[in-house]
């Protein structure tokens, strides 16, 4: 027992500075004031208990984290010892009601009430609640073990020490307890150093985020701030080499390594450390090689739990080396991956992962926030949609969920909208009244109308060409010679009463004459008129002045454009619909020009033509329409795309009507 009656004793000194001293956890510090306590009040066992939740329940259940000075969870000391047993069932029902009233109690080991109404005989159980602790202590970095954060209830009791002592006087035993009381206080003192290094941990880790941060941001690019960041990370914790990698899909692609501007991805040492960065991707924490221990001041769980097989590789040609990966997070999600690699003088011990991990916590964004600035629009545009869609879809797999229910909903539409049916057809504007003008015998144009061309309007019977006469009129005059010598001939022939004679005379003369009457009908007909008032559609005759043309040569072709329409050629697969439509009096349609796709006008059928023509292996069908309007493209042989309105049908039985048709008929 610890003489404490002088303050300035060295036993009471000694333990001040005992727990005055910092202490790596909760659970270090609780195990130490536990030993305190127990040398203060020469207690025989003393026990550090967290509370627990008993089942579905919401009563507290005590759970034993030490014991003193068996230094184990006490199961041993049971197994081993019955009446140790029985007391360590006194000391969780004295915890049990230290943690529901969150007072220090004291409690006769003779029957379950306080030693204030008993005389024990076999000593007391001292019950000294700690609060103010942050975490409970049942592990290391405030990790708490079994949530005595949560589970201590509304006392904020962290955690409770137990303590058996000898049988002794009430004043004896309320000292005691004081005593307990006043060394339980320097739970606020630990409390308070834990809070200042965590404030000092987050401030140096702020300040070195804040230098890494300007010093990327004078980068020009994302490439650049990758390699300005692996360079001051290897400088400010002097280590061999730093290499950050950047998330792409399910993998990690190696963006920069310290000190090397340009390098391979294919070399074997780049491999290597993308296999590393994969290891903790996949692990979603911190990995470092060699592990250290679950326990002790320099032990942690998770990393001495993670898997090392990629880091050992990594590793194995230096005995000395460390290798530590880091994940970099952005709202829970890791885009990056940063390795270090240490074999002098900088440390990797848990406190640099600590400052690190906290650093590259504050600069993940802004990376993030670069690389996006490289990226081309479209992508940027990409990635911000798929961040608006997140939240309805949830941050995993949002494409596929996207996709899924486009998919879906698309499935819905075409399976119960439906619309017109529009069957298309190549189709050819024609002039509704064209007349070809051919030439009425073998001949010579002579001249024609001045300024005679295509796109030349005429009039009804107006002159186009005129053809040479000159042979006919001397053919004439020939004929109208030979009328005078057989008519004079006949009156010859009647004075001498010759009748044969005059017969032969009349004939002679009957045949000139109609020689005659021919040739005036050809000098009649050798002025070509236009049969109808038009446009001049087809033959330029300027460069046949003088030239020879043959009975039937076609000259012009005259149309009239006022009345132009639009002939179709449709598929003999289509053409039982347009057929229907058309008996149905459903005649609509549209039709738009291969030169002017941006101007339709609509149609009205007039006339199927019941004969299918074979075109470029396929049967068609004629179809004349009206065109109702007027556009500048309608000109005669302007081709086009003509679209005639059908029946109703759903979206699904348009876009597989073909593709069933054609089944039916290979299986009929």
């Amino acid at each position: 027992m610890i003489d404490l009656t002088n303050l300035k004793s060295p036993g009471w000194q000694r333990v001040v500075a005992e727990l005055a001293a910092g202490a790596p956890d909760d659970k270090a510090f609780f195990e130490r004031l536990m030993r305190v306590m127990a040398q203060v009040s020469a207690a025989r066992r003393a026990t550090l208990m967290v509370p627990s939740r008993a089942g579905e329940s919401e009563e507290i259940e005590p759970r034993v984290v030490s014991v003193w000075p068996e230094g184990g969870d006490g199961s041993v000391a049971e197994a081993a010892d019955p009446e140790a047993g029985e007391t360590m069932k006194e000391a969780k029902s004295a915890a049990r009601a230290a943690f529901s009233s969150g007072a220090a109690r004291a409690f006769g080991l003779d029957k379950q009430t306080e030693y204030y109404d008993s005389a024990p005989g076999q000593g007391y159980v001292l019950a000294v609640p700690l609060g103010g602790a942050p975490a409970a202590a049942g592990g290391s970095g405030g990790a708490g073990a079994g949530g005595a954060g949560a589970a201590s209830g509304g006392a904020g009791v962290a955690a409770v020490i137990t303590l058996q002592i000898e049988p002794r006087s009430k004043d004896a035993v309320r000292s005691t307890l004081a005593m307990a009381e006043v060394l339980a206080g320097y739970v606020h003192g630990h409390a308070a150093r834990q809070q200042l290094r965590r404030t000092q941990a987050a401030s140096f880790a702020l300040d070195l985020a804040t230098r890494l941060i300007a010093s990327i941001n004078t980068a020009p690019s994302f490439k650049g701030a990758t390699i300005q960041l692996t360079n001051d990370l290897t400088k400010q914790f002097a280590v061999d080499r730093v290499a950050l990698g950047w998330v792409h899909g399910d993998q990690v692609r190696v963006e920069a390594i310290s000190d090397t501007e340009h390098f391979d991805r294919r070399m074997a040492m780049v491999q290597r450390l993308q296999a590393a960065m994969d290891e903790c991707l996949d692990q979603e924490q911190p990995v470092l090689f060699p592990q250290p221990p679950e326990t002790g001041a320099e032990g942690d769980v998770l990393l001495a739990q993670a898997i090392v097989h990629a880091h050992r590789e990594l590793a194995a040609g230096d005995a000395k080396l460390k290798v530590c990966s880091l994940p970099l997070r952005i709202d829970e999600k890791v885009v990056g991956v940063m390795t270090v690699e240490s074999s002098g003088q900088g440390t990797i011990d848990l406190g640099t992962i600590e400052l690190i991990q906290a650093a590259l916590d504050l600069v993940a964004p802004v990376l993030r926030i670069r690389r996006s600035d490289d990226r081309i629009l479209a992508l940027r545009a990409w990635d911000s949609t798929l961040k608006g869609s997140a939240w309805l879809v949830g941050p995993k797999h949002t494409v596929w969920k996207l996709a899924s229910i486009a998919v879906f909903a698309a499935a819905i539409f075409v399976t119960f909208y439906t619309k017109t049916y529009r069957v298309g057809a190549e189709a050819v504007l024609q002039p509704r009244v064209k007349r070809v003008i051919s030439a009425p015998f073998d001949g010579i144009i002579e001249s024609i109308k001045e300024d005679l061309k295509p796109g030349t309007v005429v009039e009804e019977n107006e002159v186009l060409v005129q053809m040479d006469t000159t042979e006919l009129k001397l053919s004439l005059l020939d004929a109208q010679a030979k009328m005078a010598q057989a008519a004079a001939q006949e009156s010859a022939a009647l004075k001498e009463r010759d009748t044969a004679a005059s017969e032969k005379a009349h004939a002679q003369w009957k045949q000139a004459e109609a020689q005659a009457q021919f040739i005036e009908d050809r000098i009649r007909r050798s002025a070509i008129r236009a049969p109808i008032g038009g446009t001049v559609i087809n033959g330029d005759l300027e460069n046949r002045i003088g030239g020879t043309v043959k009975l039937g040569d076609s000259l012009i072709e005259v149309a009239k454009m006022d009345d132009i329409i639009a002939v179709a050629q449709v598929d003999d697969r289509d053409i039982s619909l347009v057929r229907q439509a058309f008996a149905e009096q459903r005649r609509g349609g549209s039709i738009v020009a291969k030169s002017a796709p941006d101007d339709p006008l609509m149609l009205t059928v007039e006339r199927i033509v019941p004969l299918a023509t074979a075109k470029e292996g396929k049967n068609t069908f004629e179809v004349r329409a009206r065109i109702e309007g007027r556009a500048k493209w309608m000109v005669p042989g302007a081709e086009g795309l003509a679209k005639f309105d059908t029946q109703e049908h759903r979206l699904i039985w348009i876009g597989t009507r073909r593709v069933v048709n054609a089944v039916r008929l290979w299986l009929w």
